[in-house]
C-alpha cells in the first residue's frame, strides 16, 4: 500500500547535492542579572519587530525553507488535493433554534470563509444573511471573526473583527433589518452580550499593553459620548468574560485567574442596575455559575480538586448558602454543567474519557449516555433554548467523522442530525483506533490514543508520528481529521501521548505537570514514545512527533532531553523561550500564568523552570530533522521564541540533519484565517513528516 525512499534518496530529497547554506544570526550580547546570576542572551534583538534587520533574517529564513523544501513541492501539492479532495467545500452547519430564528453558517466551493445565517422560524422561509466572512476579508490578508451575539429581538448583530492575526478584535454594532453597520468601531473588545432591552450592551476590553480582558462597559445605543466603565479588574492574574445565562434572566460577569475565580450578577432587565457578587474569591478556588428559577447551580472545586455541583438561592447566592447537589468524586471529573428548564446535564470525565450524565430536576435520578469506542472527542452543540428536552452534543473519534446528535433528555433516545461529509471513498471499517498505557518513570499509567490501518503491519518497521500538549488541564487528542487519513493512507500511524499537565485525568493530572512538577509532562511523553518502540510498534528511526504552543514547548523540553527519541520533529508556534518570556510581565499571558509555569522572580521557580526551558538549556549535540512554523502577528507566543531557538540551535547542533523555519507573515497563532492557505500548511507539514520518515507514493485506497 505503500513504498519506501531508500535511505540515501530520502537524503537527497531533502539536502540534494548541494544544499543551500543556512541563515547565520548575527550574536549581540545582551546580559541581565537575576537572582545573583549574570544572564546572557545573544538573540535578544530579534525582538525588535519594526526593524530592517528582523525583518532581513525572517526573510532570510523563509527563503532557506522555501529552498530547503522545494523538492517536496510535488508531494506538497498532492497532498493538498488529497486534503481538499475530502472536503464538501459547499456545506451547511446544523441549524440551531435561537429566539425564533434558526441560525446556521454555510460555505461554498472557492471561498475561504463561513457565511453566517438565519431564516425566521422554519427552514422554508427565506434566508438572511447575516454576515458574510469573505465580505469581510475582501482585500484583508487575515480575517477572523470572534465574539458574536444577536439582540434579543433579533434585530442587531453584535460581532468583532481581527484584521491582522494578532486577536486584537474590533466591535462592531449591525442592524439585520437594514444590513447598516451603527457607529461603532470599538477596539480591543475581547467578550460582548446584550442586556434585554436589546439597547444596551455590555462588552469587555483588553489591556492595551498586556492583552489582559480587564475592564467592563455599558454601550446604550445612540447615547453618545463615551460608554460607562462598570467595572475594572485590578488583579493581573485574573481575566473578565461577560456572558447571558441560558435562562435569559441574568448577566453574569466571570473573572478568574488560572486558579481561582468569582461571579456577579445582573438582572438581564435592568442594565443600570447593580452587579452582585455571587461569592467573592479565594486561594485556590474555582466556581462558574448558571441560573433556573430561584436557584444558581454552581460548578465548585470547594470540595475537592475535581468539582462538585451545589445550589444556591438567586438571593443569597453566597457559598454558606449552597446545597450539594453533585458530590465530589476521586475518579471523575466535572468539566462543566449544561443547565435547562427540567434537567441538568453535567460533562464529566474518567479514566481519561469524556461522558455525560443527565440528571432529571423534576422527577429526579439520572442516567448515562453511552458511547461505543474505545477513545473518542465529546462537546456540547449549540444549545441556545432553556425550555427543552433536546440536548445536542458533537462526538467524533479518531476514526468516526465529527457528528451531531440530538438526545431527548426525557425520553433518553438520540437521532443523528449530521455527520460531517469526507468524500474520496474514507471508509471507517480500514481504520483501528487503540487506547494503550505506557509506564512513566515514577510508575504512572500515562494514556496513549493511538489509530492506523488495519492491513498495516504492527511492528517496528511502520512509521508513526506522536504528538503531545500537556497543559493549562486541557484534554486535547481524540478528534478526527480528514488530513490525517493522508498519514494512515500511506501506512503512518498516528497517536497521541496524554501527558500530566493535561486534564485528561481529572484536576490532579493537570496538577501534576505544572509548576514545580512540569517535568513529569516531558518524561511522560518520552516513556510514551520509548513504550511504542519496546512494544514494537514503531522504531527509533521510524517515528516523528509533534506538537504546537505549549505543546511546542514539550517537543522543545523532550529535543534537549533525548535528542535520539524520534527521526524528525515538527514543532509549531512553540513557547520555548520560557525564562525570558515569563519575565516580561507586558507580554499577554504572562502574569496570569504565573500560576502555570511559575514566577522566574521567585529563586525556586526561577531554578526549576531553568531545568526545563528549551531555549535555556540548547546544547552542542546531535538533534533530528526538525520543521519549525510559526507565525509573526501571533499574540499567544511571540515570533522571536522560535526565531531566537532556531538561531541559537543552528550554531550549537553537531548534525547535518535539517532545520527548516517557515514563518507566516501574515498569519496568528492558529496560522492562517481563510481554510485553503490552512490545508496548505497542513499539506506542507505532512510532506515533511513522510519525507524524513522514508514515506512516499501514492494513497492508498
Amino acid at each position: 500500500m505503500h513504498r519506501a525512499v531508500p535511505a540515501l534518496l530520502a537524503a537527497l530529497v531533502i539536502l540534494r547535492d548541494e544544499p543551500p547554506k543556512p541563515p547565520v544570526a548575527a550574536k549581540v550580547p545582551h546580559a541581565a542579572t537575576l537572582h545573583g546570576e549574570e544572564r546572557t542572551d545573544e538573540y535578544h534583538w530579534m525582538r525588535n519587530k519594526d526593524s530592517p534587520e528582523v525583518r532581513d533574517h525572517l526573510a532570510a529564513e523563509n527563503a532557506y525553507a522555501d529552498a530547503i523544501l522545494k523538492p517536496t513541492l510535488p508531494l506538497q501539492e498532492r497532498l493538498y488535493r488529497e486534503m481538499l479532495g475530502r472536503i464538501q467545500e459547499t456545506d451547511l452547519s446544523v441549524p440551531w433554534p435561537e429566539n425564533g430564528f434558526l441560525y446556521y453558517s454555510r460555505t461554498e466551493q472557492g471561498k475561504a470563509y463561513p457565511i453566517h445565517c438565519r431564516k425566521k422560524g422554519t427552514l422554508d422561509a427565506p434566508e438572511e444573511v447575516i454576515l458574510d466572512v469573505n465580505e469581510l476579508a475582501r482585500g484583508e490578508r487575515f480575517m477572523s471573526v470572534g465574539a458574536q451575539a444577536v439582540s434579543d429581538d433579533g434585530h442587531l448583530l453584535a460581532y468583532t473583527t481581527d484584521r491582522t492575526g494578532f486577536r486584537q478584535f474590533t466591535l462592531h454594532v449591525k442592524d439585520l433589518r437594514t444590513g447598516k453597520l451603527g457607529p461603532e468601531r470599538i477596539p480591543r473588545v475581547n467578550d460582548v452580550a446584550w442586556a434585554a432591552d436589546g439597547k444596551t450592551l455590555f462588552y469587555v476590553v483588553e489591556d492595551a499593553v498586556a492583552k489582559r480582558p480587564y475592564r467592563l462597559h455599558r454601550h446604550a445605543l445612540g447615547a453618545g459620548g463615551d460608554d460607562p466603565l462598570v467595572y475594572e479588574e485590578k488583579d493581573e492574574r485574573f481575566t473578565l468574560g461577560v456572558r447571558r445565562s441560558r435562562s435569559r434572566a441574568w448577566l453574569i460577569l466571570d473573572a478568574q485567574s488560572h486558579t481561582a475565580g468569582e461571579a456577579r450578577l445582573l438582572a438581564a432587565d435592568r442594565p443600570d442596575g447593580e452587579w452582585r457578587m455571587v461569592e467573592p474569591r479565594s486561594t485556590e478556588h474555582e466556581y462558574d455559575v448558571d441560573h433556573r428559577g430561584d436557584l444558581l447551580y454552581v460548578r465548585t472545586n470547594s470540595g475537592g480538586r475535581n468539582f462538585r455541583v451545589a445550589t444556591a438561592p438567586v438571593k443569597t447566592p453566597g457559598r454558606e448558602h449552597w446545597k450539594e447537589l453533585i458530590p465530589h468524586r476521586e475518579d471523575v471529573m466535572v468539566e462543566g454543567i449544561d443547565l435547562f428548564a427540567g434537567h441538568l446535564v453535567v460533562r464529566e470525565r474518567a479514566d481519561g474519557l469524556p461522558r455525560l450524565a443527565v440528571h432529571d430536576l423534576g422527577a429526579g435520578g439520572s442516567h448515562p449516555i453511552a458511547f461505543p469506542e474505545p477513545t473518542y472527542a465529546l462537546f456540547p452543540d449549540r444549545n441556545q433554548e432553556f425550555d427543552t428536552t433536546a440536548f445536542r452534543f458533537q462526538y467524533q473519534s479518531l476514526i468516526t467523522p465529527p457528528s451531531v446528535f440530538e438526545y431527548d433528555l426525557g425520553k433518553r433516545d438520540r437521532k443523528l442530525l449530521k455527520q460531517t461529509p469526507v468524500l474520496g471513498g474514507y471508509d471507517p471499517a480500514r481504520y483501528v483506533s487503540e487506547r494503550l498505557h505506557a509506564r512513566a518513570s515514577d510508575g504512572t499509567r500515562v494514556p496513549i490514543s493511538m489509530v492506523r490501518r488495519k492491513d498495516v503491519a504492527r511492528d517496528a518497521a511502520a512509521p508513526m508520528l506522536l504528538v503531545g500538549y500537556g497543559a493549562y488541564g486541557s484534554a486535547f487528542g481524540v478528534s478526527f481529521s480528514s488530513n490525517r487519513i493522508s498519514l494512515l493512507d500511506r501506512g503512518v500511524a498516528w497517536g497521541f501521548a496524554h501527558v500530566r499537565g493535561g486534564g485528561d485525568l481529572g484536576k490532579r493530572w493537570h496538577d501534576d505537570g505544572r509548576m514545580l512538577k512540569k517535568q513529569n509532562s516531558f518524561t511522560d511523553f518520552i516513556a510514551a514514545a520509548d513504550h511504542l518502540v519496546a512494544e514494537k510498534i514503531t522504531a527509533r528511526d521510524r517515528l516523528a512527533i509533534q506538537g504546537g504552543s505549549a505543546g511546542g514547548l514539550l517537543m522543545g523540553a523532550v529535543l534537549n532531553l533525548r535528542p535520539d527519541l524520534c527521526k524528525a520533529a515538527v514543532v509549531l508556534v512553540p513557547f520555548v523561550d520560557v525564562v525570558n518570556t515569563m519575565l516580561d510581565e507586558s507580554l499577554p499571558l504572562t502574569v496570569g500564568e504565573f500560576e502555570e509555569w511559575g514566577n522566574p522572580r521567585v529563586k525556586e521557580h526561577y531554578d526549576y523552570l531553568k531545568t526545563y526551558c528549551p531555549y535555556t538549556n540548547l546544547a552542542a549535540r546531535g538533534y533530528p530533522a526538525i520543521l519549525v512554523r510559526t507565525s509573526f502577528h501571533d499574540s499567544q507566543v511571540m515570533y522571536w521564541e522560535p526565531a531566537k531557538w532556531v538561531a541559537r540551535l543552528r550554531a550549537l547542533k553537531t548534525d547535518r540533519n535539517p532545520l527548516i523555519f517557515k514563518i507566516n507573515l501574515a498569519g496568528g497563532h492558529g496560522g492562517s484565517s481563510g481554510r485553503y492557505d490552512r490545508l496548505r500548511e497542513s499539506a506542507l507539514d505532512t510532506a515533511f513528516v513522510l519525507t524524513q520518515l522514508g514515506v512516499a507514493g501514492e494513497s492508498a485506497r
